[in-house]
């Protein structure tokens, strides 16, 4: 069939998930758009592709990605190519020849547009810190002169004050040069500049607001002039929901009946319905709804949500001297208070939408005070029964006089 803007975008994947699927076009050989499977509640992408032989070898090259790249640019394109072809010309060798020439800051975008965006859901962070860390020393840099040298000032530098940070940038790089070399855009056996890059030490987080530093916290949250990040403090206190969930959260997604929050896209790659106490409801009712914005917590661009809520929780935690806690470590606070209160693990894993039992695990340890209590009780109720009293001094004391008889 001859391929239509109708056509691409009534089309579905239909394959297993492994196979390539391909829809051709009748009028330009080897002209074709291909459908990925589809991710979660995200449309299925498609590409532009065209398909071709030279010197007998079987060559496949992707022109853009339906929706950036219109139907009549892409048939344009590959009409411009097939010509190159026939008079001798590799289009796809001669686009990797011009890729091996291209700067960090072309490369950068790449990564976003055809990795990060598609297949990452925290794609915003890295976005971050290519704008942060990369672009502003590197970006005019062309992406083949990046040493492994470069990688590692970088690393030490900003490991002076932010190691865990630091060990993200360079996982970062290391995934940005391996899709790189993938893409035709180093020099062939070009070795990753990220690699051997020894990371600093990280230790697990062991950090939650207790009870007595609760109420300086509450009352920095209510001092923020930031309406909206107030709101979204509030609601990670009260929900355990993730950065991203909350500052993603649609009001279409509130279920006022129901008395639940809805998270299409989680983490955990599944959909995740979060209880809203009546606190939780109180909060949302006293949230302004932003004309014209779907998402609770509106952000400055119109029609967007907000993106960084750093400089409002940096005045908040100062305010409250907890400078020290992080905006994650809210999360761990509810999972933290959850396990005092005597909640099981599965409860507490089930609140927090953990994938693994082994992440719940390290709210274990809150529990002891329930578990001490429980064996209290126990060893009272035994030591009664057994006629000696309810103490463990009574015993200690049934031993001693025992050996001074002996």
């Amino acid at each position: 069939m001859a391929l239509t803007k109708r056509v691409i975008d009534a089309a579905i994947y239909q394959g297993d998930g492994k196979s390539r699927c391909v829809i051709w076009d009748e009028v330009i050989s080897g002209f074709g758009v291909r459908i990925f499977p589809k991710v979660g509640d995200k449309p299925s992408r498609k590409s532009f592709i065209l398909s071709y032989r030279f010197n007998g070898r079987k060559r496949l090259m992707s022109l853009g990605t339906f929706g950036s790249m219109t139907l009549d640019k892409a048939k344009e394109d590959a009409r411009r190519y097939l010509v190159k072809i026939r008079d001798g010309i590799d289009p796809l060798e001669m686009i990797q020849d011009k890729r091996k020439s291209e700067t960090v800051k072309e490369l950068c975008e790449h990564y976003i547009e055809r990795y990060a965006k598609p297949k990452k859901r925290s794609w915003e962070t890295d976005a971050q810190r290519i704008n942060r860390y990369l672009l502003p020393k590197w970006g005019n840099l062309k992406a083949a002169n990046i040493r492994h040298s470069d990688v590692a000032h970088l690393h030490s530098k900003i490991g002076t004050k932010y190691p865990y940070e630091a060990n993200r940038v360079v996982a970062l790089i290391s995934k940005m040069f391996n899709l790189a070399s993938q893409w035709g855009f180093l020099p062939d056996g070009m070795k990753n500049p990220a690699f051997g890059i020894e990371s600093y030490k990280e230790k697990k987080r062991d950090r939650w607001i207790t009870p007595e530093e609760l109420p300086k916290l509450a009352k920095a949250i209510d001092n923020e002039s930031n309406l909206y990040a107030k709101q979204a403090l509030w609601l990670y206190l009260l929900t355990g929901a993730r950065k991203a969930e909350i500052l993603r959260a649609e009001w279409q997604h509130v279920d006022w009946h129901r008395q639940e929050l809805k998270i299409p896209e989680t983490k955990a790659d599944r959909t995740h319905y979060i209880p809203l106490s009546q606190a939780a409801l109180e909060v949302l009712r006293n949230t302004p709804i932003l004309e014209g914005n779907p998402y609770i917590i509106p952000g400055l661009k119109e029609g967007h949500h907000l993106v960084n809520i750093d400089k409002p929780w940096r005045r908040v935690r100062k305010e409250a001297e907890v400078e020290d806690v992080r905006l994650h470590d809210l999360r761990r606070t509810v999972g933290s208070w959850l396990a005092q209160s005597g909640n099981s693990l599965h409860l507490i894993g089930r609140v927090l939408n953990h994938s693994s039992q082994s992440t719940t695990a390290v709210y274990a340890r809150f529990g002891e005070n329930h578990v001490r209590t429980a064996l209290e009780d126990h060893g009272k109720k035994l030591l009664g029964l057994a006629g000696l009293g309810e103490t463990a001094e009574v015993i200690a004391l049934s031993a001693t006089q025992k050996h001074i008889k002996a």
